[in-house]
């Protein structure tokens, strides 16, 4: 069987991601019309992913981001830390009145059969300000980075955020670090720079350069552009759609050796079917299929995402990296927030078919 080509020699980062961190205000299961409190996150399509390879799995990872200097920055800096992420930041100061802020996400939890509500408050974004030349990638890469990742969240902040990714791929490419990319398309992101057209042409300047690519049948139709199918309206588990895709996907873009994508069926706000799918150097591999009670389904694609780029890391089969990601992703759902509360024999335990019985 192929294997990646993953850097062995000694790194500084095993993982270091570009994107943005934002804040997430969470009234839990009440909606924000009636809402008296929340609890705060600390997020970020990107960030998450190191977050969680830091914390539950003991890698050593960074994050590239925009930081504002003011009491949000701070508190947003100290979660960082806390999570053990190194930080590679471009500051910016706030004028007190308007920003440069760290976005705002508000997301209720939902419950039953009322779904989870997110909207966001981008407005003078911080993290859509950064643009080509603002990091010194070389000094970054030259100390030893195994693996790149970004997303398409933050591609489609502004004109400069995807410019930038491709700067950062580019040196990652030269510097011998694999490079993985979660396409993550969100329609209203994108909405104010040029919509859908803009999003295929950008989104397909930044996958020439992907390893390892993570999203959905929808992602690669709506985001990449590459006919296919009718969405499949059966279950999500048919997945004989999204592997002819993928050949078509790798027939355009024949850097990419990994596909990868959480399946999902949703029940109710608090009940879901879960797995996933792993496409690897043309092999085809899918997980077993289990049944979710969710306190917090936000952030549970990340936690897939992370499993899997963990042992891919570490070498192991597609078979087993596939199973550490769909367990990782599903953890993740039964805490509170975006970024991961588990720990890795939690993980290995529930990936070999360990059960919720109560440790003695």
């Amino acid at each position: 069987m192929k294997k990646l080509n993953i850097k062995q020699d000694l790194c500084e980062l095993d993982l270091l991601s570009l994107g943005a961190l934002v804040h997430r205000l969470d009234p839990g299961v009440v909606p924000f019309r009636k809402a008296r409190s929340v609890d705060i996150h600390v997020s970020g399509g990107e960030y998450n992913v190191a977050a969680n390879l830091s914390d539950c799995f003991g890698l050593r990872t960074g994050i590239v981001s925009a930081m504002v200097n003011y009491g949000i920055g701070e508190l947003v800096q100290n979660r960082v830390r806390e999570m053990g992420v190194q930080p590679f930041f471009k500051h910016f100061e706030h004028n007190g009145v308007n920003g440069p802020n760290i976005a705002t996400v508000y997301s209720d939890r939902g419950y039953g059969v009322r779904p989870p509500v997110v909207f966001y408050n981008r407005s003078n974004e911080a993290a859509a300000l950064l643009q080509p030349g603002d990091f010194d990638w070389n000094d970054i890469f030259t100390k030893g980075v195994r693996w790149f990742h970004s997303g398409g969240i933050f591609a489609a902040l502004s004109e400069t955020t995807s410019e930038l990714i491709i700067e950062a791929m580019r040196a990652a490419q030269q510097a011998g670090a694999m490079i993985s990319f979660d396409l993550n398309y969100r329609g209203k992101l994108w909405a104010p720079i040029g919509g859908l057209k803009k999003a295929q042409v950008v989104l397909r300047k930044i996958v020439e350069n992907v390893d390892v690519l993570i999203g959905n049948e929808e992602d690669l139709q709506t985001g990449l552009g590459v006919a296919g199918p009718e969405i499949s309206i059966k279950s999500k588990f048919d997945t004989s759609n999204f592997f002819d895709m993928i050949d078509k996907v790798v027939e355009q873009f024949p850097n990419i050796k990994v596909v990868a994508t959480t399946l999902r069926e949703v029940k109710s706000a608090n009940l879901h079917e879960w797995g996933a799918v792993l496409w690897y150097c043309g092999e085809r591999f899918q997980s077993s299929r289990t049944e979710l009670n969710v306190f917090d389904r936000i952030g549970g694609g990340d936690g897939f995402a992370t499993g899997l780029i963990y042992g891919l890391i570490k070498g192991l089969q597609p078979e087993a990296a596939l199973k550490l990601g769909w367990a990782h992703g599903a953890l993740l759902t039964t805490f509170p927030g975006d970024t991961t509360m588990a720990k890795l024999a939690e993980v290995e335990a529930f990936a070999s078919g360990g059960s919720a019985r109560v440790q003695r």
